[in-house]
């Protein structure tokens, strides 16, 4: 029997609704983990930030950062591969924000490999509030004129604001762009009545990044259990093979899904991961008495 991987979307499905990680649900994924079950996350994350909320698992295998625009190696902290959106493209839609009033949050990989995020002054309640909320985060560096540099690579292009004010932009980079971008545009979990525009690579999604992280590990796609609860991870939904939507999902999400469990706030992702343990024992236990 072919093993299974378990990928978990973070905010709103493994983290807390205040973005920390349960003690019930650590102990349960670090059990996992040692009982040699392939456990990670696909988050719109980077390494950094995501591992300052879950650094008290020993994650093992490699995740999905950026909202599938990288694949990153965590025991090597190395990249393994990604999609980066053109230099050009990223300029061209820095200069839309900008004619709009707006800069965004640009999130790339410098030449050593680093994570960076570079961004003008900051005088927007939105972007004000995500900046402190990353407090001591090494990658952010203010600039005064935001551009791609030249041995950057995009990761993706983070605009936060109110709805009327980003939706010009998006409806402008789109009409521009086509399919050679991937648009985002979510509520913000955290910073009332703000939302999320990202721009990355066409690829730069969690459908193509399960995909590319699955072919690294050698592992089906029919072979893997996803779980999430927002609109950006329907992509991780159309890929994964068992669809795991938390009770507190977007109603898109809980439509796609095979099963619905408790919500982040009672751990129904870890609760779902102990109920497989079980039933991986009970396999082996089986087969035991077989022989």
């Amino acid at each position: 029997m072919k093993k299974k991987a378990y990928i978990t979307d973070l905010d709103g499905t493994l983290l807390r609704p205040d973005q920390t990680l349960s003690v019930f649900s650590s102990n349960v994924i670090r059990d996992a983990l040692e009982q040699d079950m392939i456990v990670t996350f696909a988050t719109a994350r980077g390494f950094i930030s995501a591992h300052s909320v879950v650094s008290d698992i020993p994650w093992k295998y490699p995740v999905i950062l950026y909202n599938g625009a990288l694949i990153y190696d965590v025991l090597n902290q190395t990249v393994m591969d990604g999609y980066w959106l053109e230099r050009d493209i990223s300029n061209e839609i820095i200069n839309i924000g900008r004619k709009n009033g707006i800069t965004p949050f640009y999130f790339s990989l410098d030449v050593d490999h680093q994570e960076r995020v570079l961004h003008e002054t900051l005088r927007r309640e939105g972007e004000i509030s995500f900046y402190h909320s990353r407090s001591g985060d090494p990658r952010f560096l203010e600039v005064k004129d935001l551009n791609c540099p030249p041995d950057y690579r995009t990761l993706t292009l983070t605009y936060i604001g109110l709805f009327e004010e980003l939706e010009p932009i998006r409806l402008e980079v789109t009409e521009r762009f086509g399919d050679v971008i991937h648009a985002h545009i979510m509520p913000d979990y955290y910073i009332p009545n703000h939302y999320f525009l990202e721009f990355s690579h066409a690829k730069g999604n969690k459908r193509e990044g399960l995909r590319l992280w699955a072919s690294h590990m050698g592992v089906d796609l029919e072979h893997t259990v996803v779980f999430g609860d927002h609109i950006n991870d329907v992509g991780l939904f159309e890929a994964g093979g068992t669809r795991v939507a938390v009770r507190n999902a977007h109603e898109s999400i809980q439509k796609l899904a095979d099963h619905i469990i408790d919500s982040n706030e009672l751990d129904g992702v870890a609760q779902y991961i102990q109920q497989q343990m079980g039933l991986q024992k009970e396999s082996a236990i089986a087969n035991l008495h077989r022989l």
